[in-house]
């Protein structure tokens, strides 16, 4: 396949090269997927502590406990889950024969290949996570990679280059820094397969350009994920672990809770809650400094304007910060309860502190707000109704799913993590991630006999054999 000529030279020679290596190389043993991921594990260790200042100084303002806990540990978990797994997960697998030739001693194997070089476009808000989680199943399948990191989070993003350089050679991993111009030239590259984490709009232009390429595409996009708070869920215990959630990152997570619905009786009792609750977790006289700060100016005035439109529209809004005083880009949660519907808030993703609190009186109304929506990467319920429950979880579709509790799914390292329609397509984490780049090849082994002459199938075909293969096709 050409390599596109608009692409700068660098992204296209660290591509021809890494492909030349993989094909030059041949088989990848599992001696070497481990000691790539153990390298990387050894990357994450060492350099822990300057990720997490380099991670505070792009956010202006990240606590480092989050980026510890968000970045570099759920990341390092990630790529160990992965080593530990990596010998089963390489192993062929039987699969049923074709008859009548397995009664011959013919065999059916599936070998999980490789696919080769695999780009990896990474976001802002964990970047660690979303550039270097994705990279464990990508070596673990045996693959070599090529990473954009975001050009939002500068630091970190050369910190990583640098690290990445020290730990592999140029032609097993390298890390690509730049402006949207190398991100767009970087997607429109013909990899083996391509990962990006992102928006639902720059998922359209990615897989847009990769299309062009006929490149395969894993997209981890996001949306407006809904929590659905039932009649039977304990209202404190509720409005605590969606606070815990919300408030991490300041709410900037792909499966962040977006809107929350709440049995219009339960509504006081729950904006009460989440009062408390934020006041204990980011107490006044603490200050601002426990707050994760917004990224930066552009998205900071994106989130001011939902405030502005929603104030000039008379909507209600509460500051659940109550004296802890906004400070630069750092910002309390605010709840904006029962918004016009077509206000900008309730019509694009937040990605920040503010939560859509949605009153109702019929959960099946809620469930046909979320089907009549894109379909979200993630999706909550609260409550102890198993019959509602069941309700919720088989009238609904998105990409994962918490009960009673919110997040936390995105930690199961051995389950699936990824989306559906607008909120992606593809995953990775646990086998399923390994599986994701690895390309399934069929192995047939022929047994020590041939029954075709024997049973008439070869020509000179006689009368009978039709009506014979006929009889056969029985329901």
């Amino acid at each position: 396949m050409s390599m596109p000529n608009e692409a700068p030279y660098p992204l296209l020679e660290a591509l021809r090269v890494m492909k030349d290596a993989q094909r030059r190389a041949g088989e990848v043993s599992a001696e070497l997927r481990i000691d790539r991921l153990t390298r990387l594990l050894e990357l994450l260790r060492s350099h822990a502590d300057d990720f997490c200042a380099a991670l505070d100084a792009d956010f202006g303002g990240r606590p480092r406990e989050i980026s510890l806990m968000n970045d570099v540990m759920a990341t390092f978990n990630s790529v160990k889950y992965a080593r530990k797994h990596v010998r089963h997960w390489m192993k062929p697998e039987r699969r049923g024969g074709v008859f009548p030739f397995s009664l011959f001693g013919a065999r059916v194997d599936v070998h999980r290949m490789p696919k080769g070089v695999i780009g990896i476009l990474g976001t802002w808000n964990v970047p660690l996570f979303t550039t270097l989680a994705p990279l464990a199943f990508v070596l673990a399948a045996g693959n070599r990679a090529m990473l954009k990191p975001s050009e939002l989070v500068p630091r970190t993003a050369q910190l990583l280059c640098d690290a990445v350089r020290d730990a592999f050679s140029e032609d097993e991993v390298a890390v690509f820094n730049g402006d949207a111009s190398v991100a767009a030239a970087f997607s429109a590259l013909p990899f083996d397969h391509l990962v990006l984490t992102g928006s639902s709009a720059t998922g359209v232009r990615v897989m847009r350009a990769a299309a062009e390429q006929l490149v395969p595409v894993t997209l981890e996009l996001g949306g407006k994920s809904p929590v659905i708070v039932g009649r039977s869920a304990d209202i404190g215990v509720t409005a605590e672990r969606i606070l815990l959630g919300k408030t991490m990152n300041a709410g900037q997570i792909c499966v962040s809770p977006d809107t929350v619905y709440v049995p219009r009786e339960a509504l006081e009792r729950f904006v009460s809650a989440c009062v408390e609750v934020h006041s204990w977790l980011f107490p006044p006289d603490a200050g601002a400094e426990a707050l994760t700060a917004i990224v930066d100016e552009r998205h900071r005035a994106r989130l001011d304007a939902y405030l502005d439109e929603l104030t000039a529209r008379g909507a209600r809004i509460v500051d659940c910060g109550g004296g802890l005083a906004p400070s630069g880009r750092r910002r309390p949660l605010h709840l904006v309860i029962d918004p016009p519907r077509d206000c900008l808030m309730a019509r694009e993703e937040i990605f920040g502190p503010l939560l859509q609190v949605e009153s109702y009186t019929d959960i099946d109304e809620v469930i046909g707000r979320i089907n009549d929506g894109p379909r979200p990467l993630a999706l909550y319920y609260f409550g102890a109704d198993k019959r509602e429950e069941r309700r919720v979880l088989e009238h609904t579709l998105s990409g994962g799913v918490a009960i009673n509790d919110v997040l936390i799914q995105v930690a199961a390292h051995d389950a699936p993590f990824g989306g559906v329609g607008s909120s992606g397509m593809g995953v990775y984490h646990g086998r399923e991630g390994f599986e994701q780049f690895s390309h399934p090849r069929t192995v047939y082994r022929s047994g020590w006999c041939d029954p075709r002459k024997a049973l008439g199938l070869t020509p000179p075909y006689r009368r009978q054999l039709y009506e014979r293969l006929l009889k056969t096709l029985r329901v």
